[in-house]
Parts: C-alpha cells; sequence; structure tokens
C-alpha cells in the first residue's frame, strides 16, 4: 500500500489550502506516485497528467475552487485535479462503467465546471464565465489551462481575439510541453520556442552571475537553458528582434508572464498569487515535461500519452493479435500512395491513432499533419483537390463533426474528389460521449454528392477504401475502433460496384439489413433464427434493388447499425422503402437517443441491445409481439 500520508489529509481542495507552502513539493510527489499507482490499475491518460502535478496543485492552492473555475482544455491532464477534488478513493474506477469519466465532467463534480474531450474550447468557456460573474457582481477568477498543441487550433485563437478586447478577469494558462498527442506542428510552436529562447537569454546571464543557485531552482530552465546556450549565440540578432517587440499574446491584448518552470511548485504558487491579484486578460506561460518523473514516459511522451491497464500474468503465452482497422487502414494507404503518385494523406494531428506513422516515413512529401485544425484540414484537402491531387483526409468521427461546415461547403458543394476515412466509427468505450463516433451516418447522409460505405470486415474495408478512392466525387468510409475478424487481408486494390450490397446468409421470413460492424451481430443471431442477411456496404447510395428483394420475399425486417437511430442508416432504409409504397413490419436497432457513456465497448453495446446476445432477445420479443 501507497505511503502517501500529505494526500491522505486532503479530500478537497479547501484541505490543501491549509497546508504550509513548504509542504507542496512533497504533496506533489505524493500525488505523482499515487497517480503512476492509480494509472498502471485502470489505464488512461498518462504522460500529459504526469506533466500537470505541479501547475495543478498550485492552482488549488491559490485560487478558491469551485467559485473560482478552472477550466481544462481536453482534459488529458486531468487526474491531478479529481485527485485533489474528493475522487481519490475512486480513481480504480477510472473508465470503467458506472465510474469516475476520464474527462472532466459537470455532473461528476462541482469542481468539473465545463465538460471537455476535444480540444481549444478552454478560453472560450472561461470568458463566457469570467463575463457572467462580470454581470452578476461577482468577484470570482476563471482560469483556461490550455496546451500548446490545443493553442494551435483556431477556436482557441477566436477566443483570444475575443478575450484581449474585453475588460475581464481572465487568466489563460499555456501549458507548453511541445507536444499534443504527436509532436506540435506549424508556427506557433516556432513562436513560443522562440520566446523561451529570448528568456533564456536572461537566465544564462543570471547562471554567469550567481552559478547554480538559479539552476537549482530552475530544474526544467537549465535543462532548457543547456540546450538552448548554442543556439541562443547564433541567432543573437533575432532574439535582439524579439526582445524589443511585443509578443504574439500581447499583441492581442494579453499582459504576458512567462515562461515559468511549470514543475517549480512554490515558484508557480508565487507567480500565481501575483496573477491573481491583477485586472484584465492574463497569460501565464509555462514550460512543462510531458510524462514527468517517469522516465519512459518522458524519453517517449507518443507511446506513453495514454496506456492500458497493465497487464495480467499469462502462463500460457500470448495469441496474435488480428490487424486493427487503423492499421488496415494505414497499409492500404501505403500501397494506394505506392500505385497513384497523386495520393496525399491528411491528419489533424492524429498520425500515431489514424495510422499514418508508416506513410509519413515512406512518403514524407505526401504527407501533412496540419495540427489540431480539423476545418482547416478539410478546406485545405478541397484546394489539393482542385489542382488535381487526391487527398485523403485520416480522421476520427468525432473530430469530423468540427469541420462539418468546411465538410458541405468546400468539399461537398464543390464535388471534390476527396476521400474521408473515419476511423472510430460507433462506441470507443473508455474515453466516453466526448469521443464517439455515433453520429456521422446521421449528419453525412444528408450532404449532397458524398458516398458513404461501412465496412463489415477488414477484407471490406479495403475493398471500400479502394472503391471510394477512384471516385470522382466526395466519399467516406467508415470504420470501427479496434480488431476485425483475424481475416487474411489481400493486398490487391480491388474495387467493389458502388451501392450495392451482398447477401450474406439466405434465410425465410426474417431479413437483417446489416451496417458495417452489425453484420457479424446479425450473422450469429441470424444462424438460430434461419435469417437472411445483407451486408448493405453502403449507406449512401443505398441498394434499392436488394431493398426490394428483401421486402418482397421476407415478412419482416430488422436494420442493424452502429450509430444513431434518428437519421441513421435504417432511416435511410425506411425512406426508400417507403417511396416505393412496400412496407413492412421493421425494427430499427441502433444507439438510443441518450449520452452515450465511458466503460468497456462490449458493455456498452450489450446495454444498447446491439451485442449479439441483447440483439437476439430484442429480436425474438419483437417478432413474438407481432
Amino acid at each position: 500500500m501507497m505511503n502517501t500520508p500529505l494526500l491522505d489529509q486532503i479530500n478537497s481542495p479547501a484541505d490543501l489550502r491549509q497546508m504550509k507552502e513548504n509542504q507542496l513539493p512533497a504533496v506533489a510527489a505524493e500525488l505523482r506516485q499515487f497517480l503512476l499507482d492509480s494509472v498502471a490499475q485502470t489505464g488512461g491518460h498518462f504522460a500529459s497528467n504526469l506533466g500537470a502535478v505541479e501547475l495543478t496543485v498550485a492552482l488549488h492552492y491559490i485560487y478558491n475552487t469551485p467559485t473560482d473555475h478552472l477550466v481544462w482544455d481536453v482534459g488529458h491532464q486531468s487526474y491531478p485535479h479529481k485527485i485533489l477534488t474528493g475522487r481519490k478513493n475512486l480513481m480504480h474506477t477510472m473508465r470503467q462503467y458506472g465510474g469516475l469519466a476520464g474527462f472532466p465532467k459537470r455532473s461528476e463534480s462541482e469542481y468539473d465546471v465545463f465538460g471537455v474531450g476535444h480540444s481549444s474550447t478552454s478560453i472560450g468557456a472561461a470568458l463566457g464565465m469570467a463575463i457572467a460573474d462580470k454581470l452578476a457582481g461577482r468577484d470570482n477568477r476563471s482560469v483556461a489551462i490550455i496546451g500548446d498543441g490545443a493553442m494551435t487550433a483556431g477556436q482557441a485563437f477566436e477566443a483570444l481575439n475575443c478575450a484581449g478586447d474585453m475588460d475581464v478577469n481572465l487568466l489563460v494558462i499555456l501549458n507548453d510541453n511541445e507536444m499534443s498527442i504527436s509532436h506540435n506542428v506549424g508556427a506557433l510552436p516556432k513562436h513560443l520556442a522562440r520566446h523561451v529562447m529570448r528568456d533564456m537569454r536572461g537566465v544564462l546571464h543570471e547562471i554567469k552571475q550567481h552559478s547554480t543557485k538559479v539552476l537549482d531552482k530552475l530544474p526544467v530552465v537549465k535543462e532548457i537553458a543547456e540546450k538552448a546556450e548554442s543556439t541562443i549565440k547564433t541567432i543573437a540578432s533575432e532574439g535582439e528582434h524579439l526582445h524589443q517587440s511585443l509578443s504574439l499574446f500581447e499583441n492581442f491584448g494579453f499582459e504576458y508572464t512567462g515562461a515559468v518552470d511549470g514543475h517549480n511548485v512554490e515558484q508557480l504558487v508565487h507567480v500565481l498569487r501575483e496573477l491573481r491579484e491583477k485586472k484584465g486578460p492574463q497569460l501565464l506561460h509555462v514550460i512543462t515535461k510531458k510524462g514527468q518523473g517517469y522516465k519512459l514516459a518522458e524519453n517517449d511522451p507518443i507511446k506513453y500519452h495514454a496506456i492500458g491497464k497493465a497487464p495480467v500474468a499469462n502462463t500460457e503465452g500470448s495469441l496474435k493479435t488480428p490487424p486493427t482497422y487503423t492499421q488496415v487502414f494505414g497499409q492500404w494507404l501505403i500501397d494506394q500512395a505506392s500505385a497513384d503518385e497523386k495520393l496525399v494523406a491528411i491528419t489533424p494531428a492524429m498520425s500515431e491513432g489514424s495510422g499514418l506513422v508508416a506513410y509519413e516515413k515512406q512518403f514524407p512529401s505526401r504527407f501533412f499533419d496540419v495540427g489540431i485544425a480539423e476545418q482547416h484540414a478539410v478546406t485545405f484537402a478541397a484546394g489539393l483537390s482542385t489542382q488535381g491531387a487526391k487527398p485523403v483526409v485520416a480522421i476520427y468521427s468525432t473530430f469530423l463533426q468540427r469541420a462539418y461546415d468546411q465538410l458541405v461547403h468546400d468539399v461537398a458543394l464543390q464535388n471534390l474528389p476527396v476521400l474521408f476515412a473515419i476511423d472510430r466509427g460507433g462506441i470507443v468505450g473508455a474515453d466516453g460521449p466526448t469521443h464517439a463516433g455515433v453520429y456521422d451516418l446521421s449528419y453525412l447522409r444528408c450532404i449532397p454528392n458524398l458516398v458513404i460505405a461501412t465496412p463489415s470486415n477488414e477484407q471490406e474495408c479495403r475493398y471500400l477504401l479502394s472503391t471510394c478512392y477512384a471516385l470522382n466525387q466526395p466519399s467516406a468510409v467508415r470504420y470501427p475502433r479496434g480488431t476485425g475478424l483475424g481475416l487474411t487481408v489481400e493486398s490487391s486494390l480491388k474495387t467493389v460496384p458502388v451501392g450495392k450490397g451482398i447477401v450474406r446468409r439466405e434465410g425465410k421470413r426474417v431479413a437483417f439489413i446489416a451496417f458495417g460492424s452489425m453484420v457479424q451481430a446479425a450473422l450469429t443471431v441470424a444462424e438460430k433464427l434461419d435469417a437472411t442477411v445483407a451486408d448493405m456496404r453502403f449507406v449512401k447510395p443505398i441498394d434499392e434493388a436488394l431493398l426490394q428483394q428483401l421486402v418482397q420475399t421476407h415478412d419482416y425486417l430488422i436494420c442493424v447499425e452502429e450509430n444513431a437511430v434518428q437519421g441513421g442508416a435504417g432511416s435511410a432504409v425506411l425512406e426508400t422503402l417507403a417511396a416505393q409504397g412496400s412496407l413492412k413490419p421493421i425494427l430499427l436497432c441502433g444507439i438510443p437517443d441518450v449520452v452515450t457513456e465511458h466503460g468497456d465497448a462490449a458493455l456498452l453495446l450489450d446495454k444498447m441491445g446491439l451485442s449479439a446476445t441483447a440483439l437476439e432477445a430484442r429480436v425474438r420479443d419483437w417478432l413474438a409481439n407481432k
């Protein structure tokens, strides 16, 4: 059992604020050790939380939370916040069904003042809170904690632009660790690095004057200074220019403070105490190290961005794991790019998650990571397409929501051949509602010119990717998280007829009309019911002839999809049959009209009636009532 005597005394931030300042480094050390042990047991976001320990302690020590508002951008770094706000004894339930959410969640705690999961929302939300307090005559403080990766997104700059022109008490803390999930890209990280270089000139002067005293107080700065000294000498002229100019954030109307060592909790307390008393928009630039305190995570923060549960001992040896859909896509992309030099791949800061690492190494000039900028990714792809390139945008379903206007206006209305490889379609499990891809079939189906395909296994994923890539119009291939069936996948770039489904099993009376990941569950149930199973392959255009055939030869139809029932693939079936004037009893099975919870994906599917067992019971009850 861990020995955390100080942390055990903290059941709320009020308890933390009763401690002496010189106890805070020990609190941070205990908190980091508790975090290491708890995340090892539950899995979850790892390196980002380790990097935010001292900052979290200092914030709750100085700010009167929850009266003062702390808004955590994305929420990857919110575990220390949860531990300090009364949830320490529940950390073993993290990301499990009925347990703590992996992100801040308003219904979970009064200290979670804003629910998050997508990036770059914190400044706008904190600004709204600050204005509301001002209008109500309250002297509360609002703080947005945002990473340098999230700061690259347009929404963050929109909020900065708005806030800088307001007389409002707002602090934005830029947690600069040179990382989002991957290494940051673009001009802003370079600007921040130059800021650090400029500030280091002064630090190096202090080093010469006071030997190691400054270094002892600023361990992170010491590391940066050692790396920067030779570089600074080569950019002296640029440094002088920067020293004379206002910072980017000052040009936005913020008073800039930094850069500050984000792992010196006593220094952070001192700086935050001063900033809390200042009026107007403030920006604090904090330098941290992702994975701080755990060498493996420090050395490879991408690998340790998030981890699974600690492995269970297995005396029987490990079986070979089938490739994930993400890996199938990644290999297809390499094969297709080898066959077509016009192919370019685009990702909004999800190179690892979308399976693009090997592609980037092989085709670096045809790979574009645009940062956390989904809107730009889509419009950028549209621009490429107008000049003869063949863009493939690799993106998660939940993140494509952020670029909906660009998808409609810039791609679909101009009928440009951009392929969207949509990963994480359906239930995603422990990451919960902010990451669930349960709306895409509904929000994509109404867009003109767009072809939508839903592969039912790994081989189908390759077929449908090749088919949609060959089209001279916008298209989307939507596939789930995780592994497929373990099939041996052909390496060919074979295509299939657009808008045509295939009957996987012939049966009697009952026909399953199944889409994507639900085909396998439908086949399992159909064996017991002697039912027909149609793998529709495409949601749009839908196979009208196949639907007509099914309705003429069966008494009951059952639509199955891993998407919201409202407006989804089942709705497309109903619309088609209604237009044909051939409606029959039909059961729509999909994600119900509720916010999906976090937890094991298989458990969630079962509770929603979409596992094979639950689907069978649901269909038998429905048929019995007919």
